[in-house]
């Protein structure tokens, strides 16, 4: 919810979603370098969901059996393209995914976790922490996301599903390193080169 007030959004009646394809994933041993078409490249922490069964129309009661890891990333986003984009009316999957767009950390099992309902994360730029956030505080929790998603697309074994970002979204300069934090242990670091 604070993000959306952030981005002075109204509140989603449904989860919005959007597709990155395999590309957008940025390898742990890659750099990511800062896009030529933005001058406003910001991050997005996000909890990330690993599916492991196929899946079509799964109803929210059973959706836990779909997914057995979970992490940290980070959907960047050219907020300038996004801008533009989203006055016109147009999709914007070349603001949200081009190459290297997704920072996937460390992925841990679900099961370490007593329940996903109040896990803590947070996101810090060069050392100082940029945002923080609650499942608790998620519009739609894990399972309604996949239910809702699952209406429209297979999901698949493999797949993974960024659940939306807290309040304190910012921007990116090269030399800038980010960390990302689930529950305290570090799932990943990303220079920006």
């Amino acid at each position: 919810m604070a993000h959306v007030r952030e981005l002075k959004n109204a509140v989603p009646e449904r989860p919005l979603i959007f597709m990155k394809p395999k590309n957008a994933l940025l390898k742990p041993i890659d750099h990511l370098y800062y896009p030529s078409f933005t001058e406003n490249l910001q991050y997005e922490c996000e909890l990330v969901i690993r599916m492991n069964k196929n899946g079509k129309g799964i109803r929210e009661k059973f959706a836990h059996r779909y997914y057995d890891q979970l992490s940290l990333g980070i959907d960047f986003t050219a907020r300038d393209l996004q801008t533009k984009l989203k006055k016109a009316g147009h999709p914007w999957e070349i603001a949200k995914a081009f190459d290297q767009s997704a920072v996937l950390g460390q992925l841990l099992a679900v099961d370490q976790f007593d329940s996903l309902a109040n896990l803590s994360f947070c996101l810090q730029k060069n050392g100082e922490k940029v945002q923080e956030g609650l499942t608790a505080n998620m519009i739609f929790s894990v399972d309604e996301i996949i239910a809702y998603i699952s209406q429209f697309f297979t999901l698949n074994i493999g797949d993974l599903i960024y659940t939306g970002t807290p309040a304190g979204v910012g921007s990116v300069q090269i030399g800038d390193k980010l960390e990302g934090y689930l529950e305290g242990k570090r799932l990943f670091d990303v220079e920006i080169h």
